[in-house]
């Protein structure tokens, strides 16, 4: 039976790096047999000027009837003076919200082709291959009460709220425990448990949940040290989980070392592995329309899909191995490129890794 796939290219660069990436998924199909079928939908900006909101029923209910959403990118300036409540961005909260998605996926890894792109030494980063797991629904982000309020000063003042049940502790770090299972068996849980009563409950559940896995060792650290180690010492880490505010920061912080934030993908999942796939880079409207921004994280966000949410493992792994075919090539998009290179655009990079799926990972 075939797989539905819901394409939601969103703003800014979105559809530029979507294009590239229903390229490779059209090639998986009509020449590896991949088994889907692909409908599109609008979310974020877009949505809102063609439908008053970010988030439109249809597109929502398209989500929940699809196997796996690829998403491009929500976002920018055009849309920042509309009141919170419809911008963008409640677009992208309100699928993950919508369809349960509570798990948030973002490894970092380091092609060894782009060991230079870094910023920090070959040595402090080569073999780099980190897997943050970041709640996705709960937290900050999410808590009640929140707003901006007029005191009787009539100074304002803002507020929100960081809240989190034990189940949700629960679940996200055995997620997280079930990864390290997979890698190197060993989970740093995150929190600020020295200030935060909240997180110092995160930590007293971790560790419980950690007592389940014998076999993986399990460490605690608080966000400040965590964000310093990853820029000192990154190869420490194996797998990382916390909280949703903490894991938008340190995996942005971690995309960096791996020279660009353009080459990362992410899954967010819920409690059956369906999930939404998308690059962590966001719409990029400074660059829009101009075809330059790198799709190599959308494509590599389709092997992520692929491998957690379709079932189709070999094909992933086939994807995997054209992407890193394309820079032995010495293929490169802006991002990534050497001073003084000529770099290629969005969709050269896109038709390159077609050639080399074609190729069974070669490209001639």
């Amino acid at each position: 039976m075939s797989k539905k796939i819901l394409i939601l290219p969103g703003d800014g660069i979105g559809p530029e790096i979507i294009d590239e990436a229903v390229k490779v998924l059209a090639c998986l199909r009509d020449d590896f047999g991949l088994d889907i079928d692909m409908d599109e939908a609008l979310v974020g900006g877009a949505a809102y000027d063609a439908a008053g909101h970010p988030l439109p029923d249809a597109t929502l209910d398209l989500a929940k009837e699809a196997d796996a959403v690829l998403l491009g990118a929500v976002g920018g300036a055009k849309w920042e003076p509309l009141d919170i409540s419809v911008r963008p961005e409640k677009g992208l909260l309100g699928l993950r919200a919508g369809l349960g998605l509570f798990a948030n996926l973002r490894p970092a890894i380091l092609y060894p082709q782009l060991a230079d792109a870094s910023t920090l030494k070959a040595d402090v980063v080569a073999g780099l291959d980190i897997m943050i797991v970041r709640e996705l629904t709960g937290g900050i982000y999410f808590g009640q009460p929140r707003g901006v309020e007029t005191l009787d000063s009539g100074e304002r003042r803002g507020f929100n709220t960081l809240v989190y049940t034990e189940s949700e502790v629960d679940r996200i770090c055995r997620v997280a425990f079930d990864i390290a299972m997979k890698r190197g068996k060993r989970v740093c849980s995150v929190d600020k448990a020295n200030v935060l009563e909240c997180t110092e409950m995160w930590r007293e559940v971790a560790t419980r949940v950690g007592a389940d896995y014998p076999d993986v060792a399990l460490s605690h650290m608080y966000v400040d040290n965590a964000a310093m180690q990853l820029v000192r010492a990154p190869k420490q880490f194996d797998v990382m989980v916390t909280t949703n505010m903490f894991g938008d920061i340190l995996s942005d912080c971690a995309a960096m070392l791996t020279g660009s934030i353009g080459m990362l993908p992410s899954a967010s999942l819920d409690a059956d592995g369906k999930g939404m796939y998308e690059p962590i880079h966001g719409s990029a409207p400074d660059i829009a329309g101009q075809g330059v921004a790198n799709p190599l994280a959308t494509i590599l966000s389709v092997a992520m899909m692929l491998r957690y949410s379709l079932d189709a493992a070999d094909h992933a792994a086939r994807l995997e191995a054209a992407v890193s075919a394309v820079l032995d090539r010495g293929l490169r998009t802006a991002d990534i490129a050497a001073a003084g290179s000529k770099p290629v655009g969005t969709a050269e990079m896109g038709d390159a890794v077609v050639a080399a799926l074609r190729a069974d990972g070669e490209v001639d």
